[in-house]
């Protein structure tokens, strides 16, 4: 049962037509000395300088993926350092994020709080949080307050995690989510996937 907040922000579980994440991820640029901390499970975008950045949004956000670990060098030791967390404000002109950029993989969250079956099919915001310093992975979790049709929330649910330590409605229910995609039925915009936008960054 998931009993306990422990949010580990968004982790890449599957595909949407049911297949499996087959590791495969994009290297991205970080900017030398960019002064947010990335943490493994931590939403990114593209920014308009063509490095990616943590995407801090909570009801909006242009997500182009998750960011799953960086590579750089250390500028204390001068030596290649591959980590799942990026440090605030590094100065390294080699850094690159490791990011899960895929618009159809699929990913288990927790939510801060208990969530129905009615939440099937609908739309929530993230809530954000610094990440764990000590293990390295985000702390963000679904905002189950938020749960609602509104076509501008950034994550669909689309599944339940359910097993022996997690059920629909447990006190921080896992669920499994997608980021929403650029547009609907109508034409109007919506929470988008930077890479379903048909508008640049």
């Amino acid at each position: 049962m998931a009993t306990t907040a422990a949010p580990y922000g968004f982790r890449p579980v599957g595909l949407l037509g049911g297949g499996s994440w087959s590791d495969a991820i994009r290297h991205i640029k970080i900017a030398n000395n960019y002064g947010t901390a990335i943490f493994y499970g931590d939403v990114v975008k593209i920014v308009n300088t063509g490095t990616v950045e943590k995407d801090t949004g909570t009801t909006t956000m242009t997500p182009c993926g998750i960011f799953v670990g960086v590579k750089y060098t250390d500028p204390n030791t001068n030596q290649l350092t591959f980590s799942q967390t990026y440090p605030a404000s590094t100065a390294a002109d080699d850094i690159m994020a490791y990011v899960c950029d895929d618009p159809n993989v699929v990913f288990q969250a927790q939510g801060d709080a208990s969530l129905a079956q009615t939440a099937l099919g609908n739309n929530v915001a993230v809530v954000q949080t610094a990440g764990s310093t000590s293990i390295g992975t985000s702390k963000n979790a679904i905002d189950a307050s938020t749960i609602a049709t509104t076509k501008t929330l950034p994550v669909r649910i689309i599944d339940f995690v359910d097993g022996p330590n997690s059920s629909v409605g447990d006190s921080f229910t896992d669920v499994i989510c997608k980021f929403n995609s650029g547009g609907d039925a109508t034409g109007d915009s919506c929470a988008s996937h930077q890479y379903q936008d048909t508008t640049g960054v």
